[in-house]
């Protein structure tokens, strides 16, 4: 279980925003470590706090907090309407032929294990989609720009596996936990490399959109760093970011 502890983002009379660490979950279901037990910690006097999305215990990156019952509301229309927006950086085993679009596959739970997700399973599954992107290529594997349009558990990690594409560290999903590179070096991977960098949503408060940046943690970085990819790459272009499309 990680100990680092989540980093407030922002945080208004509606919303609050924080970094979630890997190896953290955001919900626990007995009286375990979780993310929103610490967020309560550091956020006593809320109204209520609802996380109004998850992030798998291995993904680091922004969680919102719904502060009232009002907040609450607006994020679950906002998603409903598209109006929610998240940009995720992913490394990915692979390059895809296309340098971007957009996965559609649906998800459902696999039989085998109710743990995990599968893609296309029939009746069973939930249509979700996720646009990506190639941002950069470093030892043939890819930093993806991950756009989620739908909120479905494990959906990135799925789509990714799904393309042929998964996400390193992501073992449950096919990823490498090692990446042999051409000079015979060994690259560790220790946790699935996905990241949550950049959120757009109703700004409850003030009206109009809050958009937030977290910039990939050191473990990401080092992983990249590793493969030969450049530490400029990991910026978010102008433009990049997580807005809805109109």
């Amino acid at each position: 279980m990680s100990s680092t502890e989540p980093r407030v983002v922002h945080r208004d009379a509606q919303l609050l925003v924080v970094e979630k660490p890997s190896g953290l979950a955001t919900t626990a279901p007995d009286s375990g470590d979780c993310l929103v037990r610490r967020v309560e910690r550091l956020d006593p006097d809320a109204p209520r706090l609802h996380p109004t999305s998850r992030l798998d215990a291995g993904v680091s990156g922004l969680l919102t907090f719904a502060r009232t019952k009002e907040a609450t509301e607006a994020l679950a229309a906002a998603r409903r309407s598209g109006d929610y927006g998240r940009l995720y950086l992913g490394l990915a085993q692979g390059v895809p032929s296309a340098r971007e679009g957009r996965w559609e596959y649906g998800v459902g739970i696999d039989p085998a294990d109710s743990r995990k997700r599968l893609a296309d399973v029939g009746k069973a599954s939930k249509t979700a989609a996720t646009r990506y992107r190639v941002a950069e290529v470093a030892a043939d594997m890819s930093l993806l720009e991950l756009r989620p349009e739908t909120g479905r558990t494990h959906q990135l990690r799925v789509h990714a596996q799904a393309a042929g594409f998964p996400l390193l560290g992501d073992r449950s999903y096919g990823g490498p936990a090692r990446v042999v590179l051409p000079d015979g070096r060994v690259i560790s991977v220790r946790r699935v490399m996905l990241h949550c960098a950049a959120l757009c949503l109703p700004n409850v408060a003030e009206g109009g959109m809050l958009c937030l940046e977290a910039p990939v943690p050191e473990d990401f970085q080092r992983v990249w760093s590793a493969l030969g990819g450049a530490e400029s790459a990991l910026l978010l272009k102008p433009g990049a970011g997580a807005r809805p499309r109109p």
